[in-house]
């Protein structure tokens, strides 16, 4: 509700918005999940390959980190439809979904780690170059810039329109016309 009493947003019941909520949710997992079946299925056959045992101790044990980072994803990731499975029909549904909302997160962040920990150990593999980890920082800054910094550009950006909205007086102009 606004300061004037005017209803905003959607008209729907707690449990309608966490219905509406688990779907969107549920569709972003399988974004994500799917990135991380493919990046994890490559990571499985990589120690079966000729070329692992010629890896240095370090780049094995970059490997071995990538590897249990992405089972760990994985988990968190797939989490959310495990849990939905679980309380699905105890009326729980808004609390479910705020639970799974943490475990996307979890699992995204954990997403990250994943990718960067691959890429530091594919590019240290393939070029042995010592620009490797600047050029590791520079994706993980992109990375974060279009994870986090644009997403929370655009909700703060929404946020001070929404309370200028609010301070407005009604009637004051400035405001969405019946054609817009």
């Amino acid at each position: 509700m606004t300061a004037d009493g005017r209803r905003r947003g959607r008209n729907e019941t707690e449990e309608e918005r966490a219905d509406r909520m688990w779907v969107e949710l549920i569709q972003e997992v399988r974004v994500a999940q799917t990135g991380v079946q493919i990046l994890f299925g490559f990571l499985l056959t990589v120690a079966f390959q000729p070329k692992y045992a010629t890896l240095s101790h370090a780049n094995q044990v970059i490997y071995i980190v990538t590897v249990v980072l992405g089972a760990c994803t994985t988990g968190a990731l797939v989490g959310p439809v495990s849990l939905h499975r679980l309380v699905s029909g105890r009326r729980v549904k808004p609390q479910a979904v705020r639970l799974a909302s943490r475990m996307t997160l979890v699992g995204l962040v954990l997403l990250l780690a994943t990718m960067t920990s691959a890429l530091l150990l594919i590019l240290r593999v393939a070029t042995h170059g010592t620009y490797v980890p600047a050029l590791v920082a520079a994706v993980v800054v992109w990375y974060l810039l279009w994870w986090l910094g644009l997403p929370l550009w655009a909700r703060r950006l929404h946020e001070s329109r929404s309370e200028d909205e609010e301070a407005r007086p009604p009637g004051a102009g400035g405001g969405r016309t019946a054609g817009s």
